[in-house]
């Protein structure tokens, strides 16, 4: 066993640890210094529109749900008052940078507009743009793809409405 140990054999082994430890801590302070995660966003915002749907009397309230993983988004719009046994299907999809938000996907319009000319089912594509999402009055667009239509809007970040469950501790 003492042959296995010469001073080769433990001078490589001490430049490997030492080399691995090096490489450790510069990859650490790497990351610490320039990686960081996207900060998360409010999942609920209430959408007011600039001006009422296009041939719409009345236009609906909307909400917008997202859920967030990093920069990638999934989200639904859907009127302010729906069925709540019915689960709303994410149906847009986006993502985060830099503090804008990009959504598309396809919508029913009938979620816009509470005349009763409009709750035929008629799904269209829908790109949401919005800007500076760390604000309390957030600008964005809505434009819908098949009339080429452009709706403003300004977005509310809404606190969760629904009760948190307590934790049993014991």
């Amino acid at each position: 066993m003492i042959n296995h140990l010469n001073f080769k054999s433990l001078a490589f082994y001490g430049v490997v640890i030492a080399s691995v430890l090096i490489l450790f801590k510069t990859v650490t302070t790497y990351g610490e210094n320039h990686l960081h995660a996207t900060s998360p966003i409010n999942s609920r915002y209430s959408l007011t529109l600039s001006k009422n749907f296009p041939n719409c009397k009345q236009t609906n309230k909307l909400i917008l749900n997202i859920l967030q993983s990093g920069i990638y988004l999934n989200a639904s719009l859907s009127p302010l008052i729906t069925n709540a046994d019915t689960e709303q299907q994410l149906n847009l999809t986006g993502i985060l940078k830099n503090q804008n938000l990009d959504l598309s996907g396809k919508i029913d319009i009938a979620n816009f507009c509470q005349d009763p000319a409009f709750q035929t089912k008629v799904i269209q594509p829908i790109a949401i743009q919005i800007s500076q999402i760390n604000l309390d009055n957030i600008p964005g667009q809505i434009k819908l793809n098949q009339n080429s239509t452009t709706l403003e809007f300004t977005a509310i970040p809404q606190t969760d409405q629904k009760a948190k469950p307590k934790s049993n501790s014991y």
